[in-house]
């Protein structure tokens, strides 16, 4: 009976489709693509009758795709990634 209840511990340990490397690296990918929605935030103007150049910043139009395409990246390697045993 107990060598039953070891053997029932390893298949159910084995089961799990995602590791602990897959969880911290899907856990990054979001905090990057946060970091990416952070960056894309303001540039705004609160007269709309002046224009402000800040919205066409290089940040805005080139950072923060790039860090959100990276964190999409990120969690795509984390889900597809085979757990190591």
């Amino acid at each position: 009976m107990i060598m039953e209840d070891k053997k029932l511990n390893n298949n159910q340990e084995s089961s799990m489709p995602m590791g602990r490397q897959n969880i911290i690296l899907l856990a990054v990918g979001f905090l990057v693509m946060v970091l990416g929605y952070i960056l894309m935030m303001g540039g705004g103007s609160d007269n709309p009758e002046v224009f402000n150049y800040d919205m066409f910043d290089a940040r805005r139009l080139v950072i923060a795709p790039l860090t959100i395409l990276a964190g999409i990246v990120l969690v795509v390697v984390a889900i597809m990634k085979k757990p190591k045993k």
